[in-house]
């Protein structure tokens, strides 16, 4: 089967929602959505499945529980929940934004509002998705802080972000962690990207010369992608 850089940004969300606790997944857009479910499928069949409404869904769509929205916040501050949002800017601590562009009180452009980014990241694990990486979106600093990032966490003190847990950043060029002085690291680079080009997508440094590979997904994996996405959504994110 033909691999398809859509395909390895699944399998690597899927990486990403790998655990082996009973937590609910929360993805947002159709590459995380398809990699949360690919990972129920393979490697987490712990994970639970939310809709973003009020089900807890099989991998394959089905209704598995109900989940009242009053719920999602026990869940929330149980730390029974690992989010991935989008991005419209992220900085090299993980703080990211997705409220405005410009300055608060002028702004150039109004986006969706912080919504629950300020209490995700504070209590529980949260990942990123960004299908289309530029400089403008990695940049040296927000415009507002939405999703509060590893320096700000730090300032907090460890009682207030005793929860704090920035885990992945998944782009269409590579996978991202966190170092031990918070900033954002390179783990690995899709297949066909080189350093130069996702520094060219980054406002802030990423070293890359030493980065591996972004694994394939198996064959197996590739069939499932396959199954979960009949309708081939994942190429709306990232083309082929």
């Amino acid at each position: 089967m033909t691999v398809h850089r859509a395909d390895i940004c699944v399998a690597a969300v899927a990486d990403a929602f790998a655990t082996e606790d009973e937590i609910v997944a929360s993805p947002m857009g159709w590459i995380p959505s398809i990699g949360a479910r690919l990972a129920r499928r393979s490697t987490s069949p712990q994970l639970m499945l939310s809709d973003g409404v009020a089900t807890l869904t099989t991998d394959e769509g089905f209704a598995e529980a109900h989940l009242p929205y009053r719920e999602v916040f026990h869940l929330l501050y149980s730390t029974k929940r690992h989010v991935m949002m989008g991005a419209s800017q992220i900085d090299a601590f993980g703080n990211q934004n997705i409220s405005c562009i410009g300055p608060f009180e002028a702004p150039k452009a109004m986006l969706i509002g912080a919504r629950g980014a300020p209490g995700n990241t504070l209590y529980h694990r949260t990942s990123y998705w960004v299908p289309k990486q530029s400089a403008r979106i990695f940049c040296d600093a927000v415009d507002l802080v939405c999703g509060v990032g590893n320096d700000r966490a730090k300032a907090l003190g460890s009682r207030l972000a005793r929860h704090h847990d920035l885990h992945r950043v998944v782009t269409n060029l590579g996978v991202f962690g966190f170092g031990p002085d918070g900033k954002m690291i390179v783990l690995s680079l899709h297949p066909g990207v080189e350093a130069e080009e996702l520094q060219t997508a980054s406002s802030f440094r990423l070293e890359a010369s030493n980065a591996p590979q972004t694994r394939l997904p198996t064959a197996q994996e590739l069939k499932w992608i396959a199954e979960l996405d009949p309708e081939e959504k994942r190429y709306i994110e990232v083309p082929k």
